[in-house]
């Protein structure tokens, strides 16, 4: 079979680069072309010395150009639908990882990917560890009326609470049938004490330097609690799930939400 030809958008962003030097070490995927805002020349060096793939500040006329059969997005959500909608036009599958995307968004690219035919892979994280731990709270959300994440980045990161965060709490939510509780709060001595609150699961943001990407969910009943945690330590963690959307995607019609699909571990839960 020919190698999976890939375009990234996002380009000058670290998450991309990381993409792009996956891209070039598997032999059953081809970096085909990268898009960025910031393109000064025509072609970009790839990030392993193996040649030039074209780069242009336009979507549309790479996906002419090049016809491939992914795009990889890690950019904003609103260039994220632009994109999105541009791919699927041209057939090609978004893989998409872009933080913040609203439950709108999804919905429409959904009807997107059902119209056209096509797959589609978005996925609030794509390290597998994170995978497993929603997976396990998923599992322990039955047994706790109680719960709470903490979701700990690096200082740049854009949006908060973390769309990891929150697809966490919607899982938790879904999988023991309804929101948690939450224990009250009688005096609140500053704004927003309790962070945000969605499904009855408080959501508490840190933004500091030295961090990369952390999350840890605790759950309390009368005398335990228990943690479920995972740490990224570097961006070259999501390259293994990246890897898997972009191939199990050519194979699959349908938007599928999330990797646990993809691991086995949503019929598992």
């Amino acid at each position: 079979m020919p190698p999976i030809k890939v375009v990234v958008t996002g380009a000058s962003g670290k998450m991309s680069r990381e993409v792009l030097q996956a891209l070039c070490k598997d032999p059953e995927v081809e970096p085909a072309a990268a898009v960025s805002s910031h393109a000064q020349e025509d072609y970009l060096s790839l990030p392993d010395g193996s040649g030039l793939i074209p780069l242009s500040r336009e979507l549309e006329p790479l996906l002419l150009r090049v016809k491939p059969d992914v795009l990889v997005d890690f950019t904003n959500a609103q260039y994220t639908m632009i994109a999105a909608r541009a791919a699927v036009a041209h057939g090609v599958r978004p893989v998409i990882g872009t933080s913040g995307l609203i439950p709108e968004q999804i919905q429409e690219l959904e009807a997107l990917c059902d119209r056209a035919g096509i797959g589609g892979v978005v996925a609030p994280n794509f390290a597998l560890g994170a995978v497993v731990m929603m997976h396990l709270a998923r599992v322990a959300a039955r047994h706790f009326d109680y719960a709470e994440i903490i979701e700990m980045h690096h200082e740049a990161k854009v949006d908060a609470p973390s769309g990891t965060a929150i697809a966490t709490a919607r899982a938790m939510a879904q999988a023991r049938g309804s929101a948690f509780q939450v224990a009250p709060t009688l005096k609140e001595t500053a704004p927003h004490p309790r962070g945000s609150v969605v499904e009855g699961v408080p959501l508490h943001s840190l933004r500091l330097p030295g961090l990369m990407a952390h999350q840890e969910i605790v759950l309390g009943s009368q005398g335990q609690t228990l943690r479920i945690r995972h740490d990224t330590l570097s961006r070259e963690c999501y390259m293994p799930g990246v890897l898997l959307a972009i191939k199990a995607v050519v194979g699959r019609r349908g938007l599928t939400v999330g990797l646990e699909r993809l691991l086995g571990l949503e019929e598992a839960g």
